[in-house]
Order: structure tokens, then C-alpha cells, then sequence
């Protein structure tokens, strides 16, 4: 019995064979952060969210070397990464885990903050490599105007999916002011009911345990995820990563991180008041560890998922259990 609805679960039912993600780095930016790389959100270390097979330069990584003037002259260099990139993907998926189906995801900062213009020629010509059986585009609630919901409505079809991430993180919009998020609640409200206009999915992204949050602040998370109808959920435990402003405060003693067993008590209780129909696309967060100060001591994915199965068949508790509608 699955105490969670995982994306495993739902990718076989609904294309009847796995389902693997291809990530991508699209070359975009970020509105919330100065071109030089500093300021944003005060847990951002400015690399992003890069795939693990992308990872072996990643130490030495500079995202904003991609915005220099003869990069920024041309979408040619970008396209020809964002190719590279998924012919790499493929042949890691493949050879790792002998995939036969895949889903096209830009995963890195911001994938809708640039002209319309630009994120077609940019989104068709990656689409141009392959089937894919999703489209799935991470990006900040503020940052999508109607015209590029429209331009990512347009590439649904029966065999493929689109799908938006929308980076919520907490439904307290006092704490979204204090990590310096750019934006609050009623922007993230906006663009779900925009996007699901559009007949687009969304997946929203929620951090348990920033600073100065408690229980009552994940379950706000976990109801305002319902209110919008978010098809899926990832849930993040809080990584503090180096060279951020929240790691100088971590360093400082302001905040503490959850332990393995408090997390798995929130995670419980996050998943406990999400709707049972809502799909878990992730439980733990992966940073890696060069850049990673703390949790410095917390059990790889595989463990965490089988020690949370193991505490929830304990408890008798399940995802939807405490979830009573919108």
C-alpha cells in the first residue's frame, strides 16, 4: 500500500510504462536576482537546479557567464547547450535505467523570463528532438503574462502534457517577504488559476522549516496548495547552501534545521492535509554536498522515502487523511 500518491505511480498510470525526466539548463536568468549574480531569495546560491548528470563542472559552475554580451547577442548558443544537454540526458537515461520515454524539463532558474519570441524558438526547437511524453517548465508565479501562458497551452496534445512549476515555497506571506521572495501569495494564487484557464498543470514547490515557521505554517502551505488545485506537489526540507544570506544567519545561530525525525513528523503532517489526489513528485531535497552546509548528517533520498514509509505505516496514516476540502 503507498501511503503517498508518487509520480512513479501516476507516470505508469497514465502513459502505462516509466516516465523519465530529462532536465535541462535553458540559459535564463532570474528577475529576483542583479546580473551579477547576487541578491534573490535569501536560500539561493545562484547555480540553480541542475540534473545530476549535468553536474561534473558543477563546482566550477558561474550561471551568469551565460549572459555575457555574445551570448546575450544570439539564442544560438542557447539552443545549441539546450540540445547538447538533452542528447546527454538521453544517453545517461538510457544507459542508466534503459528509458524508453521521457519528459522535457527546463529546470534551471526562471524558464519563462525572456520575450515570447524568444522562449518559442527555444521551447519548439527542444521539443524538435524527440517525443516527449510531458513539457513541464519551472518558473516563479510572477513571472508568466497571458501571452506566454498561451504560447505553453499551445503545445499540449493527447500524448503530452504540459506542465508549469510554480516556486511557492510558504503561504505565509510574511515569511516569503523575509526570505526575500519577490512576491506573495496572491501572485501564486493568480497564475494557478490562469494556468489552469489554459488547461495547463501546475506542480507547486513548498520548503518545510524556514526560518521562523511551525506546524500551523506547513499546514497553511499544504491548504493553499488545495485552494488552487495544484495537480502536484514538491516538498523540500529546508537545505541551507553556502554563500547565501541564510546561510550567514544559519551561522549565526538564528535558525536551526530539522533532524531527520522532526522532518518526517512535518512531511507526515504536510502530506496528511494535502487532497489524496494529489501527486508527491518529491519529498527531500538534493544538494550536493559541496555546497551544502547544513543538514550536514540526513540520510540519502532512498533512506529518508523508506524511513518516512516506515513511520507513517506506524502511525496508520496516509496522504488526504486530515484533508476535508477546500
Amino acid at each position: 500500500m503507498e501511503r503517498w500518491r508518487s509520480y512513479r505511480s501516476y507516470l505508469e498510470e497514465r502513459f502505462h510504462v516509466p516516465v523519465y525526466r530529462i532536465g535541462v539548463d535553458g540559459g535564463f536568468s532570474c528577475p529576483n536576482r542583479e546580473k551579477s549574480g547576487w541578491g534573490g531569495c535569501t536560500f539561493c546560491d545562484g547555480t540553480g537546479s541542475v540534473a545530476v548528470y549535468h553536474r561534473k563542472t558543477e563546482s566550477s559552475f558561474h550561471h551568469d557567464s551565460l549572459y555575457d554580451d555574445s551570448v546575450a547577442s544570439s539564442l544560438l548558443p542557447r539552443i545549441d547547450s539546450i540540445e547538447r544537454q538533452i542528447e546527454r540526458g538521453k544517453e545517461f537515461l538510457k544507459r542508466r535505467y534503459k528509458a524508453e520515454l521521457f519528459s522535457l524539463y527546463f529546470q534551471s532558474f526562471t524558464n519563462t523570463y525572456d520575450s515570447v519570441e524568444n522562449l518559442e524558438r527555444i521551447y519548439t526547437r527542444a521539443l524538435s528532438t524527440g517525443h516527449y511524453a510531458e513539457f513541464i517548465v519551472s518558473t516563479r508565479p510572477d513571472t508568466l503574462p497571458d501571452d506566454v501562458i498561451s504560447l505553453l497551452a499551445s503545445y499540449m496534445a493527447d500524448d503530452m502534457d504540459v506542465w508549469v512549476e510554480l516556486g511557492l515555497q510558504s503561504a505565509n506571506d510574511e515569511t516569503l517577504e523575509a526570505i526575500r521572495r519577490g512576491h506573495g501569495t496572491s501572485a501564486y494564487l493568480d497564475a494557478a488559476e490562469r494556468l489552469h484557464k489554459a488547461g495547463i498543470k501546475i506542480s507547486t514547490h513548498i520548503i518545510i522549516g524556514l526560518p521562523g515557521e511551525d506546524r500551523d505554517d506547513f499546514m497553511r502551505s499544504a491548504m493553499l496548495c488545495n485552494k488552487a488545485g495544484s495537480e502536484a506537489v514538491k516538498i523540500h526540507n529546508l537545505h541551507v547552501a553556502g554563500g547565501t544570506a541564510m546561510a550567514d544567519d544559519y551561522e549565526d545561530g538564528l535558525f536551526t534545521v530539522s533532524s531527520e525525525r522532526r522532518y518526517a513528523e512535518d512531511a507526515e503532517l504536510v502530506l496528511r492535509m494535502l487532497s489524496p489526489d494529489t501527486i508527491i513528485q518529491r519529498l527531500v531535497c538534493e544538494t550536493p554536498s559541496h555546497r551544502l552546509i547544513a543538514p550536514r548528517h540526513f540520510p540519502d533520498k532512498s533512506k529518508f522515502l523508506s524511513h518516512l514509509k516506515e513511520h507513517m505505516e506506524r502511525n496508520g496514516t496516509m496522504q488526504g487523511d486530515l484533508f476535508h476540502g477546500c
